[in-house]
């Protein structure tokens, strides 16, 4: 039985006070589950019981440091096939396909401020990619940062709409936001060309220029893809593009395996950044969480807009066996 000093101490650590004092007597402190149970007169099961708390409601947020992602064997040898700045490789051997989309993404929104810096003009794409990656990202705010959405508005099949993916993330890290408010693809060219002219429209469009970092998620080129499920592109569209020799989709804008982008009937009628203003950046950061997107992914590489890759050691590995 404990004794009354040993009482006394379990009355101080009571509620969520007890489960704070435990977590940093463990994680700060460095003491064993027995020691702490012996200094607060509690169980060593009570122990265990606050730590699990304590990650659960947040109070506890255990990561990894980003080297060890990398500099994994994968992530090195990605930089050395493509001539990357970075690479950041996840585990993803047997998870479910859910399961490994949420690690890659939940590795982008770790990286990501790592390759912020104050004054940066971030671009951001479009889907869900980005978007829980937003929702996913620490709170950190990177001074004089803004966030720049590249293509206009659309709907989307995941229930949230294109700003919001902008949105979120410049609340997220404290930054500025530009949008643009407009249609990402109207019905004639002649209307999208007097919109562009707009004088709102038009300043946001030139700002889109000045962005010196990307962040994306390369589109495929497919029947289920988001191109086609949000009205961008309809069945008939995708079908043209693809005999043409499309592989994947960036931006709004159809690329073949070379990274060229393909011209055709949808550019007159698009608003948001050419494609052309994202080659040779500063940083492109590109998102691939799954193998569907393996070729679409060595296309953007090889286009000139990709120098740092998240992803996981599936896509990782087709990547570096030429699979697609």
């Amino acid at each position: 039985m404990a004794g009354p000093g040993r009482k006394r101490n379990l009355a101080r650590v009571s509620g969520e006070n007890a489960v704070i004092q435990v977590a940093w007597m463990y994680y700060h402190s460095g003491q064993n589950q027995q020691d702490i149970a012996e200094a607060l007169g509690i169980s060593r099961a009570t122990v265990v019981n606050y730590l699990a708390e304590a990650r659960e409601t947040g109070l506890i947020r255990i990561t990894l440091a980003a080297p060890a992602f990398t500099t994994h064997r994968l992530a090195l040898a990605l930089c050395d096939r493509f001539g990357l700045t970075g690479a950041f490789v996840v585990p993803d051997e047997g998870a479910a396909q859910e399961e490994a989309f949420l690690r890659v993404v939940r590795g982008a929104a770790m990286w990501l401020p790592d390759l912020l810096a104050p004054g940066d003009r971030l671009g951001v794409a479009w889907g869900r990619t980005v978007y829980e990656l937003a929702e996913m990202i620490e709170a950190r705010p990177v001074e004089g940062l803004a966030v720049l959405q590249l293509v206009g508005s659309m709907a989307t099949p995941y229930g949230f709409t294109a700003e919001a993916c902008s949105t979120r993330l410049a609340q997220r890290l404290g930054a500025r936001c530009v949008n643009l408010h407009a249609p990402a693809i109207v019905s004639r060219a002649a209307l999208a060309a007097e919109l562009r002219e707009e004088p709102i429209l038009k300043a946001q469009l030139d700002q889109l220029r000045t962005v010196n970092k990307l962040l994306f998620s390369v589109g495929t080129a497919t029947i289920d893809s988001h191109i086609v499920l949000s009205g961008l592109a309809t069945p008939d569209d995708l079908r043209w593009y693809v005999d043409r020799g499309a592989v994947g989709v960036i931006c709004g804008r159809f690329i073949d395996a070379g990274g060229q982008q393909l011209p055709g009937p949808m550019e007159d009628r698009m608003i948001g950044i050419p494609l052309p203003h994202l080659v040779g950046l500063d940083h492109g950061i590109l998102i691939t969480p799954g193998p569907d997107k393996v070729a679409a992914t060595r296309a953007a590489i090889s286009g000139g807009y990709v120098t740092h890759l998240v992803t996981g050691t599936t896509v990782a590995e087709a990547l570096l066996a030429g699979d697609s």
